[in-house]
């Protein structure tokens, strides 16, 4: 992979992901790194997000609601949306690494991993 160009802007994107376990979407990315950065654009909030997914390096996640999402989480997991407030949140589920096995018995293709999401309401959401 070519190296890349240190980007203070960059750092401070991928800085705000990890500080966080809620999976913001670009809009609250661009709202929050506004504070260090006055001048930067959305665009290039965008884009910078972009690069760090296509790098491997956050994850991009698409829930259905027409924003995505984004994880500085990489490790294999899984999440939960909710309709409701359409917050995204990681959801822990042992022993599920065999349906990549099961699946691959129905299938005649190379399965070479999943993406789980689970759909519902929030506990914050059903307290309210």
């Amino acid at each position: 992979m070519k190296t890349l160009k240190y980007s203070r802007q960059r750092e401070a994107i991928k800085d705000f992901l990890i500080s966080r376990t809620d999976h913001p979407t670009a809009d609250i990315v661009y709202t929050n790194i506004r504070k260090d950065f006055p001048n930067i654009s959305l665009g290039t909030v965008y884009r910078n997000l972009s690069l760090l997914a296509e790098r491997g390096e956050i994850l991009k996640l698409s829930c259905g609601d027409n924003a995505d999402h984004f994880d500085a989480c990489t490790s294999p997991h899984h999440h939960f949306y909710c309709r409701k407030c359409h917050g995204v949140s990681d959801i822990s589920l042992p022993d599920i690494d065999t349906i990549d096995l099961q699946a691959s018995g129905n299938f005649r293709g190379q399965i070479e991993g999943h993406s789980l999401y689970f759909y519902g309401i929030c506990q914050n959401c059903t307290n309210v």
